[in-house]
């Protein structure tokens, strides 16, 4: 299911067209907007639009959608000069609010619209996207989101896409808008991020503004089913793009698909995360950064959560197809798995457990040396596992395989100094859990051996006994 004709581009459809059961602030809003009643002669009458204006706004207000559609075909000039005006010269948040809305309306009825604005700006040399900006600042939020959506709409229904200077600040504006707590507009700016990721241009500069730590971000908090759904959405789309799929992971986007998996109640979610998760097999080109995401997706259980999703009985076929598919390649990941692989599989997660290898004597003593490859990535990665998890079964493990490597490797104790790893293991014998407060004095401990070992090597050598030979440490 790795093309994009499926449900979710129908649900997506579905969500953005008129006439729908409210689902969002806005659109709940929009409902109580269109039944108000402008007063457009007292604008008239106090010297706010002029006598052309009044008299097609006040017309196309009331007209039927028949009568709109011959307005825009025989005055499409006048109709977004009209608009513009009304939007750069009313105060009113009430009167705004409704012209937005029925702007909105016009361009939901027949996407072509959308260029009735690029061309007018183009023939006056105009920028089509400013007026839509200004009002991303407006303190009303309904004024600020439907200003959105009407951007969202131009910008994936045009025949042109959007500049790359406008698209980079209208993305990081959707990026905040998504963070943003307790935001009560939140689905309606993850509907337009699912418009937008639509687009393949528009995929690769999200990437570059950071985006998808944002969405991780926000999946992470434990919102409700809808974001869920919207935002893996959008990570879906973000996955189509093989280059973008290849570094995805990057974001820990695999541990954190696999707990929105895990909780999810809705089919759609399970869905959605399914077919996010082929992607980031499928559509990566590169055998080892493919097994790299299978065997993540095996660290962080997914391959049991398949398990028991196949047990089920699902009626979609899409959601069969790829939990067969996820089956046979996570299956098929781990077939020739060695220890090490498990191993480095497990600390790339950051879901580190007592797995059997943390334990092996043997492990440490054939691959201590590993966490040196790659200029030290897998024990950077312990470290910065030691510096920014809160929880105490990874800071334990993390401690104790920190403890391991300077047991096993010569100059380890050196390295993990210079990198800041001391000092994190010895704040820890502090803690309030037993368990880390235990592994990082063990930890602590086998770092200050090997201090002593190699002071006392130092003085055997340089100061020999009376007897001619250096004294015997036990």
């Amino acid at each position: 299911m790795a093309g994009e004709s499926s449900h979710f581009i129908e649900d997506l459809e579905r969500l953005s067209s008129a006439g729908q059961i409210p689902t969002s602030k806005l659109q709940e809003h929009a409902e109580v907007v269109r039944k108000n009643n402008v007063n457009w002669k007292s604008y008239l009458q106090g010297q706010m639009i002029s006598s052309e204006v009044y008299e097609f706004i006040s017309k196309f207000d009331i007209a039927k959608p028949e009568e709109k559609t011959l307005m825009l075909q025989n005055n499409p000039i006048q109709f977004v000069t009209v608009f513009r005006m009304l939007m750069e010269g009313i105060s009113r948040d009430q009167t705004l609010q409704y012209v937005l809305t029925m702007l909105d309306d016009v361009l939901q009825a027949d996407k072509s619209r959308v260029e009735i604005f690029k061309d007018f700006a183009r023939r006056n040399k105009e920028n089509v996207w400013q007026p839509f900006f200004h009002l991303l600042d407006r303190d009303d939020k309904f004024i600020v989101y439907q200003a959105s959506r009407i951007i969202a709409k131009i910008a994936c229904w045009s025949k042109d896409q959007m500049e790359r200077k406008h698209l980079q600040s209208y993305l990081v504006w959707l990026k905040e808008q998504i963070k943003l707590p307790n935001n009560e507009y939140l689905l309606s700016a993850g509907r337009c991020l699912q418009m937008m990721l639509r687009i393949n241009n528009y995929r690769i500069v999200f990437v570059e503004v950071d985006g998808i730590s944002a969405i991780v971000q926000v999946l992470a908090s434990n919102p409700s089913f809808q974001v869920h759904y919207q935002l893996v959405f959008c990570l879906w789309c973000l996955s189509h793009n093989p280059s973008l799929a290849e570094k995805m992971n990057r974001g820990n986007i695999i541990p954190t698909l696999a707990d929105v998996l895990s909780d999810a109640v809705k089919e759609k979610v399970t869905r959605i995360v399914l077919a996010t998760f082929r992607n980031l097999i499928e559509n990566v080109e590169d055998e080892s950064i493919r097994q790299e995401h299978a065997l993540s997706m095996v660290q962080c259980k997914v391959l049991k959560h398949i398990e028991l999703l196949e047990n089920r009985t699902h009626q979609d076929e899409d959601i069969v197809a790829d939990l067969k598919y996820l089956s046979e390649k996570l299956n098929e990941s781990i077939r020739n798995l060695s220890s090490l692989d498990e191993y480095i599989t497990e600390v790339k997660s950051g879901r580190l457990e007592w797995s059997p290898v943390h334990r092996s004597d043997r492990f440490w003593h054939e691959n201590a040396a590993h966490l040196n490859e790659n200029n030290y990535e897998l024990l950077k990665m312990l470290i910065r596992l030691l510096d920014t998890s809160k929880d105490p079964l990874v800071l334990s493990v993390a401690a104790h395989d920190i403890g391991e490597y300077v047991r096993y490797y010569p100059r380890g104790k050196r390295i993990v100094e210079q990198l800041g790893g001391k000092q994190l293991v010895m704040q820890y014998m502090l803690h309030t859990d037993p368990n880390v407060k235990y592994e990082a004095l063990i930890a602590v401990q086998k770092l200050m051996v090997h201090n002593w070992e190699y002071i006392g090597k130092t003085v055997d050598v340089n100061q020999p006994a009376l007897g001619g030979s250096a004294p015997k440490r036990t």
